[in-house]
């Protein structure tokens, strides 16, 4: 068991989901006291059980992470039942239909085509996109302002948020997904810049391709097989697949514990390379 993360406690935004419910049980399985925030509170009290099943300690607590007094009555539980966050994990985020385009590239007939649902760039609704950067950015935000008060001079605090691929290059079709990730690492930069006197390091982890339930019907179709989408991101991941939760587990203990004590402002690729490849 890691020592320094042992006995700490960590809250976990979106921790309902699958890759922020893997990295609450692994920093559960390390000894850390966590703290299982999402929107629906019942995902938020499985994972929780989970953990106290398994001999973890953990708590889920019904959280809107756009909504500042959810957020502070959630802090509130924490601080009864746990004490102050030593990590906070921004987890929650996601996408929306109406920020997405329905083909890769517009082309001039998508102007006059009648095909029913075509969503053109045109075609991109205002608060679509707003809903988008909210939860990606504001949901990461908020978090931070409640929260890390209770970081300020406690050593070995640590503000880990969740950015993405597209933050490195936008990717087709998701426009808003990837201007808000791309704003996530901005302000992890400039947070781990403003909180650097106060002793509180702050990083991102970018995660490639991961299948969930957001990007299933997406990347597979019914019978398992790729769609053609999935098969242009595992053509071009070097490692030749998609990620699994698990394979976040070590940069999350790493950036979370005393082994990355001189690092801060970073936002780590776990992408199988998809990164590093030109495509040629």
């Amino acid at each position: 068991m890691t020592s320094d993360i042992k006995g700490k406690v960590a809250v976990v935004t979106g921790g309902g989901g699958i890759l922020c419910s893997t990295m609450a049980k692994a920093l559960a399985k390390e000894g850390a006291k966590v703290a299982i925030l999402d929107l629906k509170a019942e995902n938020a009290e499985q994972v929780a059980n989970e953990i106290t099943q398994a001999g973890g300690t953990a708590i889920g607590i019904s959280c809107n992470v756009l909504d500042i007094e959810s957020i502070k009555t959630a802090h509130s539980t924490v601080l009864e039942q746990l004490g102050g966050c030593d990590i906070l994990i921004n987890g929650a985020g996601g996408n929306h239909p109406k920020g997405t385009t329905s083909n890769t590239h517009f082309v001039e007939s998508d102007l006059t085509s009648q095909q029913d649902g075509l969503r053109t760039f045109f075609d991109l609704d205002p608060e679509g996109i707003k809903f988008v950067f909210d939860l990606n950015f504001i949901g990461t935000l908020l978090p931070t302002q409640v929260f890390a008060r209770d970081m300020v001079s406690k050593p070995g605090s640590v503000i880990l948020n969740i950015s993405s691929m597209n933050a490195y290059r936008p990717l087709t079709k998701i426009p808003a997904y990837s201007g808000a990730k791309a704003a996530v690492s901005n302000f992890t930069q400039w947070l781990a810049t403003h909180f650097s006197k106060a002793g509180i390091r702050v990083n991102a982890l970018a995660p490639g391709f991961f299948l969930t339930e957001q990007n299933r019907t997406l990347l597979t179709n019914a019978d398992g097989s790729l769609t053609d989408r999935g098969n242009t991101i595992i053509s071009h991941t070097p490692m030749g697949r998609f990620g699994t939760p698990d394979d976040l587990t070590g940069t999350l203990l790493y950036l979370c514990g005393e082994g990355s004590k001189f690092v801060t402002g970073v936002v780590i690729p776990i992408d199988g390379g998809f990164s590093a490849y030109s495509g040629v």
